[in-house]
């Protein structure tokens, strides 16, 4: 059932919040606008944001001065934004086709979009300083903070659950325990499907293959699945939504655990917010625009979300060339909830399940998570 019911209040009440940030936030401004200045006329300017793994599409923010275009330049501050042409970065896909973040930011900021189809290239690029802002999955946003010793923080949730099993309609398949023996695919080694098939064999005493088990776990492109399910490759598959639809629309793919019977009952992260923290030291204002941006698009989603699946079918063609049908993407979101509100027991559990599986060598410590800055955007709504 979709979440997108719930009122202002619920969501403020069950936003979980850590420590606070240091009131001392704002570093004075004309220091960067001379340190850039001077960049740009030794010729030291940064460098691009685009990523060898997504395409990439800028544009500034609304509004010129009086200033030369080479001066404007010097001054912009570059926002640097990640994502997957996914619906489960709903928001992202929102707010790239309407300009409202460029809008919320306006004369000063130059804002970049680029999208990913991985975890790892993101965090890759997160820790080479190319991206500031990201949409990413909850298990590779608890790896990207480990492996940077804090350095990657998550500061709010993008959306929920959104992912089935389904087997062949011939294999026999009817609950997780009869996946012993049989060939199950996921999207990505070590990301959130995968770790949330890991975590259903472990409780139906079973195991992959490369753990000594008996369940053969490959990774598939999603859009090559139902070709694997027509050749037999493939008994069974983990997906997240449109394909959990898509596949179940054949003759020969059947449902086998819904949405909710996946993990922690649909309420658990599937997408979330991550930051760099210098990025966020050294602009908490930018953030915090990004944030209410964030909210406002989640909000308008959730209120009319037959014209947002419009903007999203039209983000994914542009990136992908697929294009999806509206009834299908809207039937993706009876199982996919839209929201800023973050189960922060669901994420700490994938931090188990990645250490037991060797994904991180560490549990992430308070340092994973901030919603400090949502929780005060929250607030103000009273």
């Amino acid at each position: 059932m979709n979440h997108a019911e719930k009122s202002k209040d619920n969501r403020r009440e069950n936003v979980c919040t850590t420590s606070g940030r240091s009131s001392g936030r704002r570093k004075k401004r004309w220091m960067i606008l001379f340190i850039a200045a001077a960049l740009s006329l030794t010729g030291c300017g940064s460098g691009s944001s685009g990523s060898t793994s997504g395409s990439t599409s800028s544009s500034s923010g609304s509004g010129t001065d009086s200033a030369s275009g080479s001066d404007a330049e010097a001054e912009a501050v570059e926002v640097r934004m990640a994502y997957f042409p996914n619906i489960t970065h709903a928001q992202a896909l929102v707010m790239k086709n309407e300009g409202s973040l460029e809008e919320a930011l306006g004369d000063g900021y130059e804002v970049s979009w680029t999208s990913f189809t991985a975890g790892s290239s993101e965090v890759e690029a997160l820790f080479a300083q190319e991206i500031d802002i990201g949409y990413i999955g909850p298990v590779p946003a608890i790896n990207g903070n480990v492996k940077s010793d804090g350095d990657v923080i998550v500061i709010a949730n993008a959306s929920d659950a959104g992912a089935v099993l389904v087997a062949a309609a011939d294999s026999g398949i009817s609950s997780v325990e009869d996946l012993d023996g049989k060939t199950v695919a996921i999207p990505q080694v070590g990301n959130t499907q995968h770790l949330c098939l890991l975590n259903l064999l472990s409780q139906n005493d079973l195991s992959p293959v490369s753990s000594g088990g008996t369940v053969e776990v490959v990774a598939v492109d999603n859009s090559n699945l139902q070709n694997m399910f027509d050749q037999g490759s493939v008994d069974a598959a983990l997906v997240p939504e449109p394909w959990g639809t898509i596949l179940t629309a054949s003759d020969n793919v059947e449902l086998v655990l819904d949405y909710q019977d996946i993990y922690y009952s649909g309420n658990y992260p599937v997408a979330v917010i991550v930051v760099r923290k210098d990025f966020l030291e050294e602009y908490p204002e930018v953030v915090e625009t990004f944030l209410q941006v964030h909210v406002d698009t989640t909000d308008a989603i959730n209120a009319d979300l037959d014209g947002a699946v419009d903007a999203m079918i039209e983000e994914i063609s542009e990136v992908t060339g697929n294009t999806y049908e509206k009834d299908v993407i809207l039937s993706s979101f009876s199982r996919t909830t839209v929201t800023v509100e973050l189960n922060e027991d669901a994420l700490l559990e994938f931090a188990d399940v990645s250490l037991a599986e060797g994904f991180i060598d560490e549990l992430p410590d308070d340092s994973l998570v901030d919603l400090s800055i949502l929780q005060g955007l929250l607030d103000g709504e009273s």
